[in-house]
């Protein structure tokens, strides 16, 4: 009995510490990328005056705002198990559309920007309705709605131009309480995540990315898995277009490709799993800021641009590597 009694308190005092672990292996991802963050600023800062300080986070945040937003729809669709090219179509129209017809009064950008969140939305949806009912996958869909995009961009606004009012330009660089917008932004977009991913719809695209057969199985809708998840990332890469033109202030369109390939590292380095089913938007901030910062840290340096791209795939490399790790011993833990 007594023996029966040790044991059970050990079991009991054991309990705990695997619980921390088991905290720690399903946060390694994020911790890798805020210590990754950690040296790049503390390199960064050990170079020049005024780093760590409120003004150059204002100004960080700026100029990550529309990468961070089109790295959340990416984020999206990532964590349900897919990827989504077509966010790069959608940023290039929107801006085109919006800079080629907006006036300068407060209607008329109230009216173009939720024809263009309305625009990206049912993009996005339609994405996900086309590849559930004709069960193809989603990198040939949204690869080829991204082309189509692309072109009606083109005839939209054939190069760069176009124009926004002045003061659409200026409020998204207001501040509140010595904060820009931007940083408030983020921060509400973090909170929105918390929120969402309690909800049964984000509940529910974190299990569909974690075993598909088994949600499906369990009477979630497949159509509306994919639309839904889908058209939050048109949503939110309609997001980054409307304020892109606020950085720019003018509309592109082929600025939108530069995005793609960007929204997917920011999401990878910051712990979202290519493989769905593990991630959270605070890893993929942080992924963000960091590539944001990789091309402040060059400039400082006055070395050639070319070596952003370099630092960045390195730092991508390394993510993937520590995801991959992460990811076989969480396998090898549960079987």
């Amino acid at each position: 009995m007594s023996i029966q009694t040790n044991d059970l308190s050990m079991q009991t005092a054991r309990a705990p510490s695997r619980r921390i672990r088991a905290v720690m292996r399903n946060h390694m991802s994020l911790l890798f990328a805020a210590a990754m963050l950690l040296v790049i600023l503390m390199v960064y800062a050990s170079l020049g005056r005024g780093v760590l300080t409120i003004e150059e986070l204002n100004i960080d945040s700026a100029a990550a705002l529309t990468l961070v937003l089109a790295a959340t729809a990416q984020t999206i669709v990532m964590m349900r198990g897919g990827i989504d090219l077509s966010i790069g179509g959608i940023i290039s129209l929107g801006t085109s559309v919006f800079a080629t017809q907006v006036g300068d009064s407060a209607i008329s950008v109230m009216v173009w920007s939720a024809i263009v969140l309305a625009g990206g939305a049912l993009i996005g949806a339609l994405n996900g309705w086309i590849m559930t009912t004709f069960r193809l996958q989603p990198f040939l869909v949204t690869l080829a709605m991204w082309s189509i995009l692309s072109g009606v961009a083109m005839m939209v606004l054939p190069t760069d131009g176009g124009k926004v009012p002045g003061w659409w330009i200026s409020f998204a660089n207001e501040k509140l309480y010595g904060i820009v917008m931007p940083v408030w932004l983020i921060a509400a977009l973090l909170l929105f995540w918390v929120w969402f991913a309690a909800t049964r719809t984000g509940t529910t695209i974190k299990a569909v990315g974690s075993s598909a057969k088994a949600a499906y199985l369990s009477g979630v809708s497949e159509m509306s898995v994919n639309m839904v998840c889908y058209g939050l990332s048109g949503l939110f890469a309609a997001m980054a277009a409307l304020y892109l033109t606020t950085q720019i202030g003018a509309g592109s369109p082929n600025i939108g490709s530069d995005y793609i390939l960007a929204s997917v590292a920011a999401s990878v380095i910051g712990g979202v799993s290519l493989f769905g089913g593990r991630g959270h938007l605070l890893g993929t901030v942080i992924g963000a800021f960091i590539l944001t910062i990789i091309g402040n840290l060059i400039f400082v340096l006055r070395i050639s641009s070319y070596w952003q791209p370099v630092a960045s795939g390195a730092i991508l490399l390394c993510a993937v590597l520590v995801t991959s790790i992460i990811e076989k011993k969480t396998r090898a833990s549960s079987s």
